[in-house]
This record gives structure tokens, sequence and C-alpha cells, in this order.
């Protein structure tokens, strides 16, 4: 099977995963607990009288059915609209707009970070496994991924920002406030990601082709090129799951270092019940998650052509 197929299959197969989502962001208002109509109300200090919740309802489009409002919304949400917030009557899609680009930032910066930690935590105990300075990176990449995110941060800020007044506290105040926040959101993902790609690179030293290479007399930088290649599969999974994670489950970093993201944007919206921006929220960080596992999956087909034959089976 050559890629294109493999991939038109892929995005085929995506369709009925991204309904299910559409699905389940907008069954988040239907099996809350509280009214949307008196949310509203309250967040805007507008005392929720019977008649008033009625009106709240009937503008919000809640007197009718489940299934008319169901196709109605994801009707509006093709089109680019999500509704508007409860709190200050914004379009959702304005206020996402505004957050996406620093938790992007964010995200991208934690992503570099993770990668060079990992790539040389794992190459250097794939090329001398059990010395000296393979034990000393994995006991620290082993603490800094039993840290919580947030006790990880604040040891931080005492360590770099008050200590030694090194970086920005707190807040979106050009390249040297990234350092702290990317840094704990870095760090547990690549603990996990070198751990991975080290024991996958151990596996493959011990393949055939491997003791081939070596018994041809290849140089070691060919070999280890080689091993390499051939270990990314499984890292490749993991990593397609980390991106979309640096910036869903980014909210406790966001909050710790005042960092204007989706991820604060999430919480401020959770303590104001703020529905459309949690919906919106959802749908988006769940549609994240799908579009990246499937480039993964290409980027491993294309990488390892006996997975695009066995989707051929």
């Amino acid at each position: 099977m050559n890629i294109r197929t493999y991939l038109t299959r892929r995005l085929i197969g995506a369709v009925p995963l991204l309904a299910a989502v559409s699905v389940l962001s907008f069954a988040i208002i239907q099996l809350s607990p509280s009214d949307p109509a008196e949310v509203a109300l309250r967040v805007n200090d507008i005392t929720p009288t019977p008649e008033a919740v009625a009106e709240m309802r009937e503008r919000l489009g809640l007197d009718r059915p489940p299934w008319e409002r169901y196709w109605s919304w994801l009707a509006n949400v093709l089109r680019g609209d999500l509704g508007a917030s409860y709190v200050n009557g914004k379009p959702v899609v304005e206020e996402l707009r505004q957050a996406l680009p620093p938790s992007a930032m964010l995200a991208a910066t934690a992503t570099a970070v993770m990668l060079a930690g990992g790539l040389s935590t794992a190459l250097l105990g794939a090329f001398r496994p059990g010395s000296p300075g393979d034990r000393i990176a994995r006991l620290l990449l082993f603490l800094a991924s039993a840290m919580p995110s947030f006790w990880l941060g604040l040891l931080l800020i005492w360590g770099l920002s008050v200590t030694l007044d090194l970086f920005p506290v707190g807040g979106m105040n050009g390249p040297a406030s990234l350092v702290l926040p990317a840094l704990t959101l870095a760090l547990p993902h690549m603990s996990a990601y070198a751990r991975l790609l080290r024991a996958a690179m151990l596996r493959t030293r011990q393949e055939n082709f491997v003791l081939y290479d070596m018994g041809r007399g290849l140089p070691a930088r060919l070999v280890m090129g080689h091993i390499f290649r051939n270990s990314l599969q499984t890292c490749l999974t993991a990593l397609g799951m980390s991106l979309p994670r640096l910036m869903a489950g980014a909210f406790v970093v966001e909050t710790v270092f005042a960092w204007p993201g989706l991820g604060r944007l999430c919480v401020t919206a959770v303590f104001n019940r703020d529905f459309p921006v949690i919906q919106a929220y959802v749908l988006l960080m769940a549609g994240m998650f799908v579009i990246c596992n499937l480039c993964v999956d290409v980027c491993a087909a294309l990488l390892d052509p006996r997975l695009r034959e066995g989707g051929a089976r």
C-alpha cells in the first residue's frame, strides 16, 4: 500500500472519532447538574428569577430538543462559531485566539527542551549503559518526573528567580519568561521520552541486522544511526501523545506562572462555570489529540513500510 492510500484510510477512520468527540463536547452542558441559563444569569450578577431563567433559556436555545440543539451547535462549529462567553459576552473564538499563541509558544519551547534533553540522555544510555553519567542522568530525570508540576515550578521559582534572580517569576514578559514554565512543563515528559528511547535502542542493539553491520566493520556512527532510526517508532507514538498533552495539561503550569494561555483560560472558565468556553476547550484539545496521533501514524508509516503493509491486511 502506498502512502497516499494509507493516509486516505487513516483520514476516513478519523472522521467517526471526531464525530464522537463533538458529541461528548456537546454533552458536557447537558450532563451538568447546573442549569446553564441560571449560571449565565448568576455570573452577570442577575437574580435568577423564574421569568429571567425562562427568558435566558429561550435566548440560549435551551428550550429546544437536545438533538436539534446539537445539530445547530455542530453547524455553527463547522462555520467557526463556538458561541459567546457567559462572563463577558465575547465570542469564544476570540477568547481562544488570544490564549492560543501563548500556549503554543510555551508548548513549542517545552517540546524543544524535552527533545534535546531526552535524546541526549537516551543516546548516552544507549552508547554507555550503566556508566556513571547514565546513572546520574536517569536519577535526575526520575526525580523530575516524580515531582508534581506545581511543586517543581515553585522550586524553580525559588532557586532561579528568588535566590539567583535569573528569570522573571511569572507573566509573559519576553523570552526570559518562557524558561521556567517551559522547564516545568518539559521535565516530566522528558523523563518518559528518554526512558522509552533508551530501552528501545538497547533492544534494537540485539537485533541481527546490528550484529551484521558490526561484522561488516561499519563505523560506530553509522551503526548507531541505524539503531536510532529503527528505535523511533515507539518514541514517535509517545511524542504524538506528548504534544497535545503539553497544551492540554499545562493549566497547572500556566496558573503557577500566571501565563495567559489556554490552560489558565480553562481554569477561569471552570471557576465561573462558563460552559461555552469549557465546551470549546474540550473540543479543541480532543481534536488536537486526534490530529497529532494521525500525523504520528503517518510519520511512523513513512519510516517503517511494514506498518503500511499491516494496514492493508
